[in-house]
């Protein structure tokens, strides 16, 4: 795993071709967006005193029965499922990957050079279309194929995981290098992963002005035919439904309730008091990250480590328990 994250940081011919490999299959992942994913993979998950630290707090030895765990992947962001792979391959258990028809392209090369390094890794790791027979699950997914794996996976041990969000709560004297990080938290991977600020929390009296310069950086998203077809689709239900908005002519700002926005659209509401607000967001199941002050810091959301487990539920001592 070690050399994986050396191959990934280094960026060499072979993955920038599968990289392009990947665009095209999916246009969605814009080749600077997969190696940002990459970069954190290696940064945060492949480094050898981390992946050491991380099996030691497990206790991890070599007494495992090895299970046969069944992964449903999600494909929204690029190698969105690694953590999950790398949890089971650690703990020493077989697993059998039914990839995303979105992101099939990524994991099977990562996959492939695990087994050219080293072939006993093909015993551990294999690719099917279907899962059947295996002695757990982990599922990822919408809440509508959540439903659908409670009834294909119920009755065997499990962690099936369904949509979240993130939000940000902001005080209005956030600094440009902030504001600049909650851009990148809003924007990467086009806001399609979970851990993605969908929703802003503002004071009564704020200035979005600064905010909305922080986004300039991101505006050549309008030339990206996906989420332009998204950002038309959505200017046009505010302009026929008379909704006060705000943009830089490629995200667009409004004040809505709802803490899941769609594409291209970013969502904001006023609060008086940021405490109980707090309180409040923090007993939402629906939120995976809470951004801001003494909260997840502007710019992090994005950036989880190995111990930053979705929907708070700890894989490893799933894996280890069954």
């Amino acid at each position: 795993m070690v050399k994986l994250g050396i191959y990934l940081e280094n960026n060499g011919q072979e993955w920038q071709s599968v990289k392009e490999k990947a665009f095209v299959a999916n246009g969605w992942f814009i080749p600077e967006f997969i190696q940002h994913a990459a970069g954190q993979i290696a940064k945060n998950f492949l480094q050898k005193d981390k992946l050491e630290a991380w099996a030691a707090h497990y206790h991890i030895d070599d007494n495992i029965t090895p299970k046969n765990i069944g992964l449903v992947m999600a494909g929204n962001i690029p190698m969105v499922g690694f953590h999950d792979l790398l949890a089971v391959f650690i703990c020493g258990h077989h697993q059998t990957i039914k990839l995303s028809s979105k992101d099939e392209v990524l994991l099977q090369h990562l996959v492939s050079l695990l087994t050219k390094w080293n072939p006993e890794t093909a015993k551990y790791i294999s690719f099917a279309p279907m899962l059947r027979g295996c002695d757990a699950y982990i599922a990822t997914g919408s809440n509508n194929s959540a439903r659908a794996f409670e009834e294909y996976f119920g009755k065997y041990p499990n962690i099936i995981r369904r949509n979240k969000t993130s939000v940000a709560v902001l005080s209005g004297m956030e600094t440009t290098e902030e504001l600049s990080a909650l851009a990148d938290d809003i924007h990467l991977y086009f806001g399609l992963g979970c851990r993605n600020v969908t929703k802003l929390y503002v004071p009564d009296v704020y200035d979005f002005l600064p905010l909305i310069h922080s986004f300039e950086p991101y505006k050549y998203f309008a030339d990206h035919h996906k989420f332009r077809n998204n950002f038309d689709y959505q200017l046009s239900i505010l302009l026929l439904n008379n909704i006060y908005y705000m943009t830089n002519g490629a995200t667009l700002l409004s004040e809505n309730k709802n803490i899941f926005s769609p594409i291209s659209h970013l969502f904001f509401e006023y609060y008086a008091d940021r405490d109980e607000l707090v309180k409040q967001l923090e007993s939402n199941a629906d939120i995976q990250c809470i951004v801001g002050k003494d909260l997840v810091p502007l710019g992090e959301s994005q950036n989880p480590g190995l111990f930053d487990y979705a929907d708070w539920v700890d894989t490893m001592g799933f894996l280890l328990g069954i």
